[in-house]
């Protein structure tokens, strides 16, 4: 029998067995679940942006020792010390052995005033690695900076025989001897640091530290530029460079300084102050209330701001404004001005309100042993007997035996 071919009547167009129409099903059900991730991807894209690309993007690189020390370099340069501490603290922290960070870490807290982490470091420098001499050195600053000379001088020393080459251990044993009065061998020290490292920046400032003690403020200066040709960006130099200038009585010279630090950090109110009160010394009060009172705009509670125009106001006779400024200086915490005590005593008595006055000047009397000062404020309280005959000679204390007093430097820093 012949075969023909077979021909399927059905009406359907979609004519499939049974297993091939669940795949295409399947498949149909798969694509529409993909549009729709599709949709919500697009609908959604900038919320989940950050977690496609953290996928698709490798991580950021680790930040290593080295380059944190660089950026601690690059701030200190730039004058930047908080920006310098927290780098080469990181690197230390990356690499606690590293005498390298750790030294200069340990400076940048010293050069800030942190004394006491500064010591920690040091201590930790020389943990590391105790035939090294910078952590010795560095200790001897951590000690002077704690009024600890004495303890000072002697690490100084076990440094040098470890290292009798290295500049900065001569730099801050200078420091050292200056503290505890041996200015002589300060200065040899300062020199012998200069010696070794002329381009060393603690060597220059503190043989001009040494050289302040003597009034060498030509050699001062001398010191203090060259250390500010090695980083010209911090302001402490600039400070001690002018207070070597006015010990030459050189105002200009200073106010020259001044005005340079303020083009450096336009809010630097410290060069404010420092602004006002050279200008008080050179009698131009006019510029010199200027410049405290843009002090003051910047941090009201400015103790020697407050001083300072409180003596302008003075001066100038207005001392009902002297007396508010005396107040203000007195009630802040941790002022020692004795300007702000007896000159508002004085004050008081020249509004004729010596009820006011004595207690203020009785009280100056016990917060200073500087002769001309203490003449000035019995001078107060006798004319207050004079004008008041309320108070008699009992007001005047008995001396009180003088204690010897601590030596300072010649030259203002």
């Amino acid at each position: 029998m012949r075969r023909g071919i077979r021909i399927n009547r059905s009406t359907s167009n979609l004519h499939f067995t049974p297993h091939y129409g669940r795949t295409r099903v399947l498949f149909l059900l798969a694509w529409l679940a993909a549009m729709a991730v599709l949709i919500a991807v697009i609908w959604q894209f900038d919320a989940i942006q950050p977690q496609v690309l953290a996928m698709v993007q490798p991580p950021p690189p680790t930040v290593t020792a080295p380059t944190l020390a660089n950026q601690g370099y690059t701030a200190y340069m730039a004058g930047n010390l908080p920006a310098a501490e927290a780098a080469l603290a990181s690197a230390a922290r990356l690499e606690p052995t590293n005498v390298d960070y750790l030294y200069e870490y340990g400076r940048m807290l010293l050069l800030q005033d942190k004394s006491e982490e500064g010591l920690a470091v040091a201590e930790q420098a020389i943990q590391a690695a105790p035939n090294d001499p910078r952590g010795y050195a560095l200790k001897v600053y951590a000690l002077d900076s704690l009024d600890r000379a004495e303890e000072a001088i002697p690490v100084g020393l076990t440094a040098l025989e470890i290292d009798p080459n290295f500049a900065p251990t001569y730099a801050f044993l200078s420091a050292a001897y200056q503290t505890t009065g041996r200015w002589g061998r300060a200065r040899e020290l300062g020199a012998q640091a200069v010696e070794l490292d002329p381009n060393n920046l603690d060597a220059r400032r503190q043989f001009a530290l040494a050289l302040n003690w003597i009034g060498r403020y030509d050699l001062v200066v001398e010191q203090l530029e060259a250390a500010i040709q090695i980083n010209s960006n911090l302001d402490f130099l600039y400070f001690e460079l002018a207070g070597a200038y006015s010990g030459l009585k050189a105002y200009s010279s200073m106010i020259a300084i001044y005005e340079h630090v303020l083009e450096l950090q336009p809010e630097n109110t410290k060069a404010m102050v420092r602004m006002c009160e050279t200008y008080f010394t050179m009698r131009i009060d006019n510029q010199a209330q200027y410049w405290c009172e843009q002090a003051l705009d910047r941090n009201p509670q400015d103790a020697r701001a407050l001083k300072q125009v409180g003596m302008i106001y003075y001066t100038r006779r207005n001392y009902e404004s002297a007396i508010d400024a005396f107040n203000q200086c007195v009630a802040l915490s941790g002022s020692t001005y004795i300007e702000c005590w007896y000159l508002r005593g004085l004050a008081y008595y020249r509004l004729g309100e010596c009820a006011q006055g004595v207690p203020v000047l009785q009280e100056a009397l016990g917060y200073t042993q500087d002769e001309l000062i203490r003449t000035n404020i019995l001078d107060g309280l006798y004319l207050c007997i004079e004008a008041d005959s309320s108070f008699d000679e009992s007001i005047i204390p008995t001396p009180a035996p003088t204690p010897t007093p601590v030596p300072t430097p010649i030259g203002i820093f």
